[in-house]
């Protein structure tokens, strides 16, 4: 069985949706492929709109001791007209996320172009697009290359001498103070936003045959065999050697043929990529879909009639599962790389001066879900960028701490952040300002990465982060009168319930998601203080406290109650589902061994959907996540497909307008949770498989404990598994007992506990796992 990698269309795109994103992590582009007069969206990771804006009010700790006093005195109005007034930033906006320009690219052509292809290959990372004109075929290539960092293009052509184009960098916002010829081959595009971060980039072009010249601020090639243009860009937020770093990027590389370019930057990526491995019996019924395009293969899984086939037929496109699946891995690869900035909410492709959100790094969802796969889809690496952006947001928000709450140890963030760290409240919104998990949610994904690396190196170097992060709640958090300890002013993310009087509000005290992050947080600072052997007394004091913290709670339809009392919705089907952290991504809920939480998990679930819930990409991702911690592939297979067909741009991001990428990566994360689970200290494989994926196999998937995974399955049962430890120890697989395990030819000595089967492992060895 292949595996699909290969995005492809009869159409040059016409829109920021249909365009094929390529990057490297820092520097990314949106290709259109347009034949002769094409436009490609720039972006550079690290151009925002300004500098660190300090937005705290001063006024911030008043609001917050009147707010407090009145949500615990029933008061909920009062308190957001006191916090909205009193502790929202004096600026409330932080900053935004620019885009670099435009490339343009106008190549003559002699005739209408015909015959056109344009395709993204995911296992390579490389665009094209090829036509004809004339009796000359055409074709565009297009990269951006890790090792070099650079954007390569190339265009040639079929017969000699027939590549003549003119090409340059134009600026979207007048933010550019430089756009002029730096020597025979190269033009310079430099400038900045006032008292923010500033940026050079280089546009070059070498070519087999013709000539090269300057015209103003245009390369300008006339009868070329081929021509290839590099650009390069870098910016002062990394260093104040930008312009010089950036010209020695585009005149190395220019002194490189395409395909040596080409050799460097699919060997790097490749390492990434092929880790891992996902193949699904074709059950399209139907071999003239392999003829068809992406945006078709999305539309053939609404159920419309296509081309004359058969209706009942279009439903069925598990290679489209693994494509988008492919997809998402190689969006990671290409946004989010060790060294560069996180992926913000639209990963790294970003067209306009003022997108939704302003591009930044939102924290009561999207950012974590941004890397929810990284880890279990063996891009570990790729999860790097997040710790540094983590780093700055420590650094500020001490400082927010001290001045917004009076806490004197640790940090504090809210709902969003920039590039700088900004942990000071964003907006002015009474359903999403006035929330302080932010950090403490980001701050969770420290000890994740370690469970999956093993790498107590980062743990000890990034252990302060997960302190610090409890020492806020440890000052911050109030005792109400049946001794549970309670956050507040808070809110659950973005919604709104209806209070004891009848009236909508926003502000409470300890919405469910807050206790259920503390409730990890706490739990993973203990344990990565037992794992350094540091800091007995603070893993002593936050035992105590876990223990007041409110839990879980089962309200009066059966749900997972979403506040601390059982208030009415004003939205039962709300894009979000933050009561149901604990199931997912945290593992508080699991249908063994909480099963009446989880029958609750689902009545929620349910209850959501009904209601319309699940309305939104993000949304969708995070519900068939959930589906698979319940174990429940029909709802997994019926929310894919409904990702797919109704969230899906015809390039396969996720629907925004333009687009918001979390949804891509959340889905990414829920087909590797379907097929290979590892939370509560166990490994279960196959735990949500979907009825159509009937035979399959994925390749290297990772687990937590430092294990790497191989799942086979025929007729929707498990053949065979092969499990690589890394690091050696115990590893508990959820089986039933007839299940054996070999080391070669070896068997191994296994315990069954409670459905548990256990067996001791040594480093660096795989052991086969058969039903």
């Amino acid at each position: 069985m292949s595996t699909e990698t290969l995005m492809k269309y009869d159409f040059p795109a016409e829109s920021f949706s249909e365009a094929l994103p390529i990057g490297n992590g820092r520097i990314g582009a949106m290709i259109y492929g347009t034949p002769a007069n094409e436009s490609i969206v720039l972006n550079e990771d690290s151009i925002w709109s300004g500098g660190l804006r300090h937005r705290v009010n001063n006024s911030a700790k008043e609001g917050f001791d009147e707010a407090r006093a009145l949500l615990m005195e029933g008061k909920p109005h009062e308190a957001e007209e006191a916090a909205l007034g009193k502790m929202k930033g004096t600026t409330p906006n932080m900053r935004s996320y620019l885009n670099l320009g435009d490339l343009h690219i106008d190549l003559e052509l002699d005739a209408k172009p015909l015959n056109y292809s344009r395709s993204l290959d995911l296992g390579s990372a490389v665009a094209d697009a090829s036509f004809t004109a004339g009796d000359i075929t055409y074709t565009k290539e297009y990269f951006v290359s890790a090792p070099d960092e650079v954007m390569a293009v190339r265009i040639s052509a079929s017969q000699p001498e027939s590549v003549s184009l003119s090409c340059y960098i134009e600026s979207r916002d007048d933010n550019f103070d430089d756009n002029r010829p730096c020597s025979g081959n190269m033009i310079l595009f430099n400038g900045g936003t006032s008292g923010g971060i500033r940026y050079a980039a280089y546009l070059g072009a070498s070519s087999k045959g013709g000539e090269i010249t300057v015209t103003g601020n245009k390369l300008c090639v006339r009868n070329a065999d081929e021509v290839l243009l590099i650009l390069s860009v870098r910016t002062s937020f990394y260093s104040n050697m930008f312009e010089e770093s950036a010209r020695l990027d585009a005149e190395m590389a220019l002194q490189c043929d395409f395909d040596e370019l080409f050799y460097r930057h699919v060997n790097d990526y490749r390492e990434l990529f092929e880790r891992v491995e996902l193949s699904l019996n074709d059950n399209s019924e139907n071999e003239e879909i392999a003829f068809l395009n992406t945006n078709e293969r999305i539309d053939r899984l609404k159920g419309n009639e296509l081309d004359n086939l058969d209706c009942r037929r279009l439903i069925n496109d598990n290679k489209l599962f693994e494509l988008y699946f492919n997809f998402g891995r190689y969006l990671m690869i290409s946004c989010s790389r060790a060294g560069t900035q996180p992926a913000n909410l639209q990963g790294l492709w970003n067209e306009i001066s003022c997108p939704p959100n302003n591009c930044r790094y939102t924290l009561d969802l999207n950012t974590e879900m941004n890397y929810w796969a990284a880890e279990s889809c063996n891009l570990s690496e790729c999860h790097l960028p997040l710790f540094d952006l983590l780093e700055r947001i420590c650094g500020n928000g001490r400082v927010t701490a001290r001045e917004m709450y009076g806490v004197s140890k640790g940090f504090v963030c809210h709902s969003a952040t920039d590039i700088w760290g900004d942990s000071a409240p964003q907006d002015a919104l009474a359903e999403t300002s006035i929330w302080p998990m932010g950090g403490a949610w980001l701050a969770l994904h420290v000890f994740d990465h370690y469970e999956y690396t093993m790498d107590r190196e980062f743990l000890n170097d990034k252990y302060h982060i997960l302190k610090e992060a409890s020492e806020f709640f440890i000052e911050y958090l109030t005792t109400d009168e049946n001794g549970r300890l309670l956050t507040g002013p808070s809110l659950s993310p973005e919604n709104t319930y209806i209070d004891k009087n009848g009236v909508k509000a926003n502000l409470c005290m300890s919405p469910a998601m807050d206790s259920q992050i503390l409730t990890v947080l706490f739990s993973d600072t203990i344990k990565a203080a037992e794992i350094l052997g540091r800091d007995a007394e603070l893993a002593n004091k936050l035992r105590d406290m876990l223990k007041k913290l409110p839990q879980p709670s089962i309200g009066k339809f059966g749900q997972i109650m979403e506040w601390l009392e059982d208030y009415e919705e004003t939205d039962v089907g709300h894009r979000h589902i933050s009561q149901l952290f604990a199931l997912y991504p945290a593992d508080l809920i699991n249908p063994i061994r909480t099963p009446k939480l989880a029958d609750a998990a689902r009545a929620t679930l349910v209850r959501r959907l009904v209601n319309g819930g699940s309305h939104m990409g993000y949304s969708c991702a995070w519900v068939t996540n959930m589906w698979a911690r319940l174990y429940d592939g029909i709802m997994v297979s019926e929310n894919l497909k409904r990702m797919i067909s109704h969230y899906a741009n015809p390039n396969l991001t996720n629907s925004k307008p333009p687009l918001q990428i979390e949804g891509n990566f959340g889905a990414t994360a829920a087909i590797a949770e379907a097929l290979m689970q590892s939370c509560g200290g166990e490994i279960n494989l196959l735990p949500a498989l979907p009825e159509e994926w009937t035979n399959g196999h994925i390749k290297g998937l990772r687990a937590r404990g430092g294990f790497t995974v191989d799942i086979y399955w025929a007729e929707n049962k498990l053949c065979y598994a092969d499990i690589t430890s890394d690091f050696g120890g115990e590893l508990r697989l959820r089986a039933d007992s007839s299940v054996r395990v070999n080391c070669g030819k070896e068997t191994v000595d296994t315990i069954f506990n409670d459905g548990v089967v256990i067996f001791n492992t040594e480093m660096g060895k795989t052991y086969t796992v058969k039903a």
